[in-house]
């Protein structure tokens, strides 16, 4: 039986992102306009959103810098969620008045600066952002900056897809460590879901970046667990090609279940359902 280890990702980021412009130095005029996954965003929407996020990392983690009027705290999960989509609506808004020269020109500073920053992190520091869709109010550096790199990595897909084109960070290596950190939700996910203790859940994601994953019933609470032998009551499973829109709700359930019928629970399918409704993402 193996216990989590932390996800370290650091060494990444600058790898990640340099295949994100190399990608955006590609793309057409019309290109930038395409449609995604992603609600109403276009292409250029979500590298926009791509800026925001490493230039608001920078200012506030690295150089301690708020913006005045930020919330101190949030009564409610909810209310931490409607703020989050007030930014990046606010934003995606301003800049798009920008080029996409632009764009590249300042996402290739604000890259280089990102992976700067957490290069240089203390992975078992505290972070300055818990990250909350796994139910933690207080997080370490290695978990947050791994959520970092998830969000990255999986708008970063949802451009390559948008334009229709392979892309490098499907790779397990860029991968894997992304199905592993939104796997770290399991046992939030599971939190009110009685069941015997013992009971055993093994969510596989199938593919050459997948795993397996599971959830035991111990002393009533559920913990995350990688290797668990194979007398799981429930076993999940998620093709790879679906999962990471599965578990970041770009992809309907129902709809997902249909038109990929390799997604299935075998076993008790109450104790299997909880999984496919897992979210590994704040808004």
């Amino acid at each position: 039986m193996r216990m989590p280890t932390p996800i370290l990702v650091s060494h990444l980021f600058r790898e990640l992102d340099g295949h994100l412009l190399e990608l955006l130095s590609s793309l057409s005029p019309e290109d930038w306009h395409r449609p995604t996954v992603c609600s109403a965003w276009s292409v250029k929407d979500i590298a926009s959103h791509l800026l925001d996020t490493a230039l608001r990392r920078l200012s506030m983690q690295r150089d301690r810098y708020f913006p005045r009027g930020s919330p101190g705290g949030f009564s409610s999960y909810e209310e931490l969620v409607s703020y989050v989509n007030w930014m990046n609506a606010e934003w995606t808004s301003a800049t798009a008045r920008l080029s996409p020269r632009v764009l590249i020109g300042l996402m290739q500073q604000a890259t280089a600066e990102l992976a700067d920053l957490f290069e240089s992190a203390d992975p078992f520091a505290s972070a300055l952002f818990s990250v909350a869709w796994a139910g933690e109010a207080e997080s370490l550096m290695w978990f947050d900056g791994a959520r970092e790199f998830t969000e990255r990595w999986h708008h970063q897909r949802q451009i390559a897809e948008a334009v229709g084109r392979p892309t490098p960070i499907d790779d397990r290596r860029l991968q894997h460590p992304v199905l592993d950190t939104f796997m770290r939700a399991l046992p939030h996910a599971y939190r009110d879901i009685a069941a015997p203790d013992g009971t055993l859940v093994c969510v596989r994601v199938v593919g050459d970046a997948g795993g397996e994953w599971y959830v035991r019933r111990c002393e009533g609470t559920w913990k995350l667990l990688y290797d668990a032998g194979p007398d799981s009551d429930s076993i999940v499973t998620i093709p790879e090609a679906i999962a990471w829109k599965f578990l970041k709700k770009r992809t309907d359930r129902a709809t997902a279940r249909s038109r990929f019928p390799s997604i299935h629970i075998d076993g008790e399918a109450a104790f299997g359902e909880p999984a496919l409704e897992m979210v590994s993402i704040m808004a």
